[in-house]
């Protein structure tokens, strides 16, 4: 290149008027405040679920014991969303820290906390009024109230008067009992349904209570498992004055199977990282699980195959490789635990996003992950070639199973389904039925090949179903293990000799069990 965009091409400094120079001069520094518009674009990549989960880090850091999450419903509307707890609270000092945007206090060596501004972020995300109230042991109720347009001009923060403080504090919360704690109030929340109509009320509250029930019993399986903290889910209807039943937040470990899909798994990779050690724990899931912790939340299987970074036992990321593989079919059953120090986040060697939903290792993870060892020498390359070969024989094993004839009504529609993907049809048979009726005799079930079902004698109904109550998909476990017995005489064009002794000798040895059960 010539001219005046030209390298000089030996990579120094150079003196002269057109010359790269190294270092930069200042003359002198002015203050610039944050245009007040900035707060439109904070937690931007925030879902509600993620938002929710920045405000229960913040009370486990307040030490809470127990988390409520509550709709508010008036007039068959959604009106206002709450996150109560009962930690410490605040005093009025750390309520105004609190709530400055941007604000980062040092957090201890325990907190979830990083950024400083999770509840801010969170909050903005998805609701135009932002109320903060907190009562600390020996110190008043306070409160404080962000309004996103009165934020977006100014950065004034409203004072919220104390007897309201105190009402709020006082209501009727049900699992949690606020003596010390901390209420956050969203108003004008964007996502609400904005019309009076019952139906659409219910069916958002129900979706997002479920989304929330699977993304926080994901993200905080580790400290509802170890009962360090409960969360509950329940909607309040203000015009009624009545408040319905509250579903508590269940765990959902990633890792919670009751097997391990490969012999000698977990193995524990081990490596050093710029000078700090990193363990990957590396697990194999069984093929074909239906377990909710093998499925999880919203997606397939498949989605949730790669790395589970950990900080401080939240989980942080759920799946992804982070460009060490590829995500493939094959790959569904590899997942792998990573726990994350905080030298290995303030040295920048990993990064989370503000949302708290995402981890970017450094160039250094791969490399070091490739030298990671197990005491038996596993590698990660060898770990990976194990969950693949375990899915592929899973496969195997489905494939060669006998077929069978097709499960029809009686049983609940998820069990026919497990059947139907567990098991493979007998092409050219219709459905068998599992149906109760009246038997002229004390005979506990009896086969119907003309009408493709099994009959269940009704005197028995209410010792096999045990709760006692009619239902047409009642006593699915007797059902299924009944249909799984004889389904192979519905096979054919007839009966053999030993079609017929074998059924005989079942319906002896099972009226014979279930009268002695009426006993």
């Amino acid at each position: 290149m010539t001219g005046p965009l030209a390298a000089r091409g030996d990579g120094h400094a150079h003196d002269g008027a057109l010359g790269w120079q190294a270092d930069i001069p200042v003359c002198d520094s002015i203050k610039l405040p944050p245009d007040p518009h900035i707060m439109d674009a904070i937690g931007g990549n925030h879902r509600l679920e993620t938002a929710v989960a920045d405000l229960v880090d913040n009370s486990i850091d307040a030490e809470a014991s127990r988390i409520l999450i509550r709709f508010v419903v008036a007039n068959h509307r959604l009106q206002a969303f709450y996150v109560v707890d009962d930690g410490k609270g605040m005093t009025r000092t750390q309520i105004d820290g609190a709530m400055t945007v941007g604000g980062r206090r040092k957090y201890g060596k325990a907190e979830l906390g990083h950024f400083g501004l999770g509840l801010k972020a969170a909050s903005f995300s998805q609701a135009d009024s932002l109320t903060v109230i907190a009562i600390a042991d020996k110190s008043a109720a306070v409160g404080r109230r962000w309004l996103t347009v009165k934020a977006s001009n100014s950065f004034e923060c409203d004072i919220v008067g104390y007897e309201f403080c105190c009402r709020e504090l006082q209501r009727p919360w049900g699992f949690v009992d606020p003596k010390t704690g901390t209420i956050v109030r969203w108003d004008g929340i964007r996502a609400f349904p904005t019309g009076h109509d019952v139906a659409v009320t219910d069916r958002f509250v129900q979706d997002a209570a479920t989304r929330l029930q699977h993304h926080l019993g994901m993200i905080f399986h580790r400290f509802i498992e170890q009962d360090k903290i409960r969360i509950a889910i329940d909607v309040e209807d203000v015009s009624s004055l009545d408040t319905g039943p509250i579903v508590v937040v269940q765990p959902l470990d990633p890792f919670g199977y009751p097997r391990s899909g490969a012999s000698d798994h977990p193995k524990y990779l081990r490596t050093t990282i710029s000078g700090s050690t990193l363990t990957a724990v590396c697990h194999v899931w069984p093929g074909r699980s239906q377990q909710p912790q093998f499925r999880l939340p919203h997606a397939s299987p498949e989605q949730y195959q790669g790395l589970y970074f950990y900080r401080r036992d939240r989980l942080l990321q759920a799946g992804g490789w982070n460009n060490l593989e590829v995500q493939r079919r094959e790959l569904q059953l590899a997942r792998v635990a990573i726990n994350l120090d905080d030298d290995l986040i303030v040295s920048g060697l990993f990064r989370m996003n503000p949302e708290k939903s995402h981890v970017e290792p450094g160039h250094q993870f791969s490399e070091a992950l490739d030298r990671a060892t197990a005491d038996d020498g596993t590698t990660f390359q060898s770990y990976i070639k194990t969950a693949q070969q375990t899915f592929k024989e899973s496969n195997q094993r489905i494939r060669g199973r006998a077929k069978i004839v097709p499960l029809g009504r009686g049983v609940p529609p998820r069990i026919r389904q497990t059947v139907e993907r567990e098991l493979n049809s007998l092409p050219g048979y219709n459905e068998v039925d599992l149906r109760w009726c009246d038997f002229a005799d004390d005979i506990f079930f009896d086969v119907d090949r003309e009408a493709n079902t099994i009959w269940l004698n009704n005197r028995y109904r209410s010792v096999v179903s045990g709760d006692g109550r009619a239902a047409f998909n009642d006593a699915p476990l007797v059902k299924v293990l009944l249909f799984l017995l004889t389904e192979n005489l519905f096979h054919g064009s007839w009966w053999g000799p030993k079609d017929k002794d074998n059924l005989e000798l079942w319906q002896t040895l099972l009226t014979s069990a279930v009268k002695a059960e009426q006993k």
